[in-house]
């Protein structure tokens, strides 16, 4: 242990530039420092400084070994940083983004946890279009299918399933329902796009056969907004893929209804992401745990 402590005093003067700022930045008189430095360079048996009535200077062998302390030194931080998060209690504004038809879950999800804490404070950005976290200073994004590499932290939280749906009046003027996604390349489709789309390209898998299938549609309806695709299913006018999670109510109460159940369309990821990989604050963190715990307990979700 002492070694160590050598070590975080050597890479504090290294970074300092003297012992006498080492010594006031570590609480310690210089005559202290300059013992730990000696004691390294006798036990190693190499010289690491360089000293001179004004300045210090790395020798070839202090600069290698520097390299090692000072990576040593930043783990420390870090492992102090995850113990002072620890003790933090969540405060100030939590800036959240998520897509719009997060809304009406925003309460459940995270009402409870906001009472607890009235010093903390919520900022809502809704948009079906991922945002620059950076740039609107957000602290938790939520983010649903594939992520794209970048330098943010994406942690999963859950999936839910995709549905195809329909309304019940849709299947009554279709002239009942569809057998065989075969069936279904020339029906009305709804879909969201954030950009100009003129073909889907929609792929099933069989649950007990293993069957694959893929259809190529022309939507008649985009939306950059996945409750407006919704609303339109509901009120008859296409068919469309949905995820579980959002539809599931709707199903229960017959204002949709689910098409080709045996037929798998996938899974939708669903992804707290962060702009920042050390040690997040009480607020970012915990808010993660509310969301999954909550995500956890709606039907069409998988933990």
């Amino acid at each position: 242990m002492d070694d160590l402590k050598r070590m975080a005093v050597f890479a504090t003067v290294v970074q300092h530039g003297s012992m006498t700022a080492a010594a006031r930045s570590l609480g310690m008189s210089p005559s202290a420092v300059s013992q730990h430095i000696r004691q390294l360079e006798r036990e190693g048996g190499v010289t690491l400084l360089h000293r001179s009535t004004r300045q210090i200077s790395l020798t070839d062998a202090g600069q290698r070994f520097y390299v090692q302390c000072a990576t040593l030194s930043a783990a420390a931080e870090r492992a102090r940083a995850e113990l002072a998060a620890e003790q933090q209690v969540p405060s100030g504004e939590l800036r959240l983004a998520a897509p719009v038809g997060f809304a009406h879950h925003t309460a459940p999800a995270l009402g409870a946890w906001l009472a607890r804490f009235p010093q903390l404070r919520l900022r809502l950005l809704l948009d079906d279009v991922p945002i620059d976290l950076i740039q609107a200073r957000v602290d938790l994004a939520l983010r649903f299918g594939p992520q794209a590499d970048s330098n943010w932290v994406a942690r999963k939280l859950a999936s839910t399933p995709n549905w195809l749906c329909a309304a019940p009046a849709w299947i009554h003027a279709r002239g009942g329902v569809p057998q065989h996604p075969a069936h279904l390349a020339q029906d009305t489709w709804l879909t969201l796009s954030h950009r100009d789309q003129h073909q889907l390209a929609l792929i099933w898998q069989h649950l007990h056969s293993g069957e694959r299938f893929t259809v190529q549609a022309m939507p008649r309806a985009l939306s950059n907004h996945q409750t407006a695709v919704q609303a339109l299913c509901e009120a008859g006018l296409g068919v469309a893929v949905l995820s579980a999670m959002d539809v599931t109510e709707s199903v229960q109460s017959g204002r949709l209804v689910q098409l080709l159940p045996e037929w798998d369309m996938g899974l939708l990821d669903i992804w707290a992401v962060t702009p920042q990989r050390d040690a997040q604050p009480a607020k970012v963190r915990q808010a993660i745990e509310e969301l999954q715990a909550y995500f956890a307990t709606l039907h069409g979700v998988n933990p």
